[in-house]
């Protein structure tokens, strides 16, 4: 099943109110991390997106996560609980948890209306050149899988 459009203001409403029923003591139902670092965890990407991060995997991961995973990281399945982190990706720190929140809408809103033919025309850090269906699947489905992991 296709996931909604991250380039839609419905979508980006929607993601805001689920968003928005996290609290700073939220429970994981599964996972090590806090709701903080959660949230610090799904900017990640926004991050790339804006060259705000330009961490890179090295040469060889870059190859590997081209090669074997792109497909599972753009493709319409969720992702499995507790499956592995990139490096990049672990946040272990305190963070705090109205800033995360305001900076992940932030990104939502600014990936909406950056839209994407615009995205399409940079690359992902790990995964090289991506077009509207996989960019999409890859951040929603990203957000999606920890929100879910936060119940909401």
């Amino acid at each position: 099943m296709p996931y909604p459009s991250i380039f839609s203001p419905e979508t980006s409403q929607q993601l805001f109110d689920r968003i928005d029923a996290l609290h700073p003591h939220s429970p994981a139902l599964w996972g090590k991390m806090n709701v903080a670092q959660m949230l610090a965890h799904v900017c990640v990407p926004y991050e790339q997106i804006k060259g705000e991060n330009t961490q890179q995997p090295p040469w060889y991961m870059k190859l590997i996560l081209k090669i074997f995973l792109t497909k599972i990281l753009t493709n319409e399945v969720p992702y499995q609980k507790n499956s592995p982190t990139a490096p990049a990706f672990l946040k272990v720190d305190v963070h705090d948890f109205e800033w995360e929140k305001s900076r992940l809408k932030n990104y939502i809103i600014a990936i909406e209306k950056m839209g994407a033919e615009q995205l399409c025309l940079q690359a992902s850090l790990s995964l090289g050149m991506l077009n509207e269906t996989e960019w999409n699947n890859m951040l929603y489905k990203h957000l999606d899988h920890h929100l879910k992991q936060f119940g909401v």
